[in-house]
């Protein structure tokens, strides 16, 4: 499993973000360099030295995405196979360079592994999660949303260049909210690789199209009978909890929002106009709300 790291390597301050189903680690490049800028000024956000030095973020690629391996069995492609592999990436990190304080930052499948691995007692984490933030995911998803995203998974496409895949990444995604030209570039260019080594290679999409043949096989029993198991994680939390929203989110809805700021870790909501499913944690409301949760 691949990962990008940003900040100091031997702070013991360890933000981990994890991005969505078809997405990749370098979704988080802006926020990433956001919280390292200022992790080593040292002050928050109320111009008080909060005595900081420095932190480490690291966002993988999730196993089958970005410059992560293919899994030969494609069933593997489920939460249980992505929870046990950031066990052992925070092993590593942990063996590199002791972890003091843990932080996740998850958006939408990102934050399901955050809620299997804060939800859960007797996980060997090096520390116990100090900071959740889940970004437009609750325990309960929406059917329709869901049958959305499957409408596009899996199909890796071939695009003639980057803004071509560009353009049609954002058909699907435009629900992400207002990006510049340059923001939706920046993006989609970690999104893409080369079908080939030749030089006038058309590109892909970076994900293994096997990721979908699980995330197709549920139905929308499947889906409310699985709701009561993400609840009993979510209220066995103990971290303290941001859930950022964006107000127009076709899988978190704002009925299941409110309710999880009356149970389980008692979530703080921060919620985001002319955005749907899901925030990009790029403008700079949306960077804000996430540092100050993290570094106040």
């Amino acid at each position: 499993m691949a990962y990008w790291q940003w900040g100091k390597p031997d702070s013991g301050h360890v933000v981990v973000c994890v991005h969505g189903l078809s997405r990749q680690g370098r979704d988080f490049d802006v926020l990433a360099q956001a919280l390292c800028d200022r992790a080593a000024q040292g002050h928050n956000r109320h111009g008080a030295h909060n005595g900081a030095k420095g932190i480490r973020v690291v966002c993988p690629d999730v196993v089958g995405r970005g410059e992560s391996d293919w899994l030969k069995d494609p069933m593997g492609y489920q939460l249980p196979t992505y929870a046990a592999d950031m066990l052992a990436l925070l092993a590593l990190l942990h063996a590199q360079s002791p972890i003091t304080s843990l932080d996740w930052v998850g958006t939408s499948m990102g934050g399901l592994i955050g809620m299997a691995l804060c939800g859960q007692s007797g996980l060997p984490l090096p520390v116990p999660v100090r900071r959740l933030v889940l970004n437009d995911v609750g325990p309960a998803l929406q059917w329709p949303a869901i049958v959305r995203i499957g409408n596009y998974l899996g199909q890796a496409g071939h695009f003639s260049s980057l803004q071509d895949a560009a353009d049609a990444m954002w058909t699907i995604s435009s629900s992400f909210g207002p990006h510049t030209r340059e923001q939706w570039l920046a993006l989609s260019r970690p999104m893409v690789k080369p079908v080939s080594e030749a030089a006038d290679s058309p590109l892909r999409l970076h994900y293994d199209p096997a990721i979908a043949l699980p995330f197709k096989q549920a139905t929308e029993a499947s889906t409310r009978q699985g709701e009561a198991a993400l609840w009993q994680l979510y209220d066995h939390i103990s971290a303290q909890t941001l859930l950022t929203r964006g107000m127009s989110s076709d899988l978190l809805t704002s009925e299941t929002a409110r309710a999880m700021t009356e149970r389980g870790p008692r979530a703080r909501l921060v919620e985001f106009e002319g955005v749907g499913h899901a925030p990009t944690l790029i403008a700079k409301d949306q960077v804000a709300a996430v540092a100050d949760f993290l570094l106040d």
